[in-house]
């Protein structure tokens, strides 16, 4: 039997799936539906897709000269959330010269249609952790990828599974798991045995984040809520506007600092503390002055990432923003839309756009230094086959980018140059992540790959 709660995200995704494929109608897809007599003569003329009319970025020709200094690459012996650490601003990781596979393991299930795994896998302990699309986390060998684990997550009157999202969280021996069965469950990172469940009120749809005792998470109706790592004792809640229309998948709350930054699918973006869940400041990440279809969804899919003091946040509408901290003072904006978490290393950001843009940005200005076009098409000459790109990750000294059409690309984080291209097993959605010197991925047929 599935839940209310269930039902109404079913509602929710079934929205989010019609305003995506209300975009790729511009381009003729659903007008098709209605054409009527296919022998009728057609209107003379050219016909352009009313998203070829997207504004193309380019360099400010002000900051092209600006020199790219990124910092040393550092290890890391784990990846505890998603994003990396709770602040999400993983800087310069490690990975050898020339990676190779090292192991390839099933997490039990692939993403299709109605489900999709949405969250990326994590490492701790010696261990990758992963939760796929029917709410079954588990624990692999990071070295050899033997499956240790395996523990369904979702309540027994859950019959389907969570197909809207959701992840996992890793603190003190504990994986912290959500998703779209309305719960934050505590797991023994070592046996996988539940310790507790704590209920809220809709849907979860991002992965939790941990910090300080503390695990953060956001519902469907974006409500932030608080538990305690050691009871799951609800602390405190913050309840923001609700949207009508979603994207499917969430961005997982950004912590540091004592403050709790929340993206919203209303385009809202909330600085909380992490004490009380009192509201520091309120502002949004939505370019108003777009009329592409883009902007239409206002929603917030990638994680923010808090730097030094700043907040940086891009939004599905078309804007990229640097917030301060503290006060919300907007520092800098930027016409950039995107759907995956920039990346930030030094002074310096690095984002993939709605239209298969790499770009990179520089923090103090919000300057654009340079702008890489990614294949956008599987059939660039007839257009067809859309790719979409995820990542970018930054491994020593190569911005790290997967694709849908079972390609992954090496780019110059200096130039945007194209360095190598490297064939995957299939297609993927979910940026890769990094510990020791390994790279690990997950792709669309449910394969946990690990590469060294």
């Amino acid at each position: 039997m599935t839940s209310p709660n269930l039902r109404r995200a079913a509602l929710k995704a079934i929205g989010a799936s019609l305003a995506a494929g209300g975009l790729s109608a511009c381009g003729g897809g659903l007008f098709g539906m209605f054409s009527g007599d296919k022998n009728k003569q057609k209107l003379p003329g050219t016909r352009i897709s009313v998203l070829a009319l997207e504004r193309e970025l380019r360099p400010d020709i002000q900051a092209v000269d600006t020199p790219i200094v990124l910092p040393r690459p550092e290890d890391t012996d784990t990846w505890p959330q998603a994003g990396g650490l709770s602040h999400h601003a993983m800087h310069h990781m490690v990975i050898g010269p020339s990676p190779k596979l090292a192991w390839r393991s099933n997490i039990g299930f692939a993403s299709g249609k109605r489900n999709r795994n949405l969250a990326a896998p994590i490492v701790a302990n010696g261990r990758v952790f992963t939760i796929n699309a029917k709410s079954i986390v588990e624990a692999f060998d990071a070295n050899t990828g033997k499956r240790i684990w395996s523990t369904k997550t979702a309540p027994k009157h859950e019959d389907d599974g969570s197909f809207l999202g959701g992840g996992i969280a890793f603190e003190d021996g504990r994986l912290f798991a959500t998703g779209g069965f309305a719960q934050v469950v505590a797991l023994d990172a070592g046996t996988g045995k539940v310790i507790w469940r704590a209920d809220a009120e809709a849907p979860i749809h991002s992965a939790p984040t941990v910090n300080g005792g503390r695990v953060f998470a956001i519902t469907l109706e974006n409500q932030v809520i608080a538990h305690a790592t050691t009871t799951g004792k609800k602390l405190w809640t913050y309840s923001g506007a609700s949207a009508p229309t979603v994207l499917l998948g969430g961005a997982a709350p950004a912590v540091d600092g004592g403050v709790v930054i929340a993206p919203f699918t209303n385009g809202e973006l909330s600085a909380l503390r992490v004490d009380n869940g009192s509201a520091l400041w309120n502002e949004t990440v939505v370019a108003f002055r777009r009329t592409e279809a883009a902007a239409s969804l206002p929603d917030i899919a990638a994680r923010p990432a808090i730097d030094r003091g700043r907040v940086y946040a891009v939004g599905h509408s078309g804007i990229l923003v640097g917030f301060d901290l503290r006060t919300g003072q907007r520092v800098w904006e930027a016409p950039v839309a995107g759907t995956y978490e920039p990346w930030i290393a030094g002074d310096f950001l690095f984002v993939i756009t709605l239209d298969s843009e790499l770009v990179c940005v520089d923090l103090r200005s919000g300057r654009i230094l340079w702008v890489t076009q990614l294949q956008r098409f599987e059939n660039e000459k007839d257009k067809k086959g859309r790719i979409v790109w995820a990542g970018p990750a930054l491994a020593s000294d190569r911005l790290i980018v997967v694709g849908s059409h079972e390609e992954a690309l090496a780019v110059s984080p200096y130039t945007g140059d194209v360095l190598s291209r490297l064939k995957l097993a299939s297609s993927a959605m979910l940026a890769p992540v990094f510990a020791n010197s390994t790279m690990y991925l997950l792709n669309d047929k449910g394969d946990l790959a690990a590469y060294r």
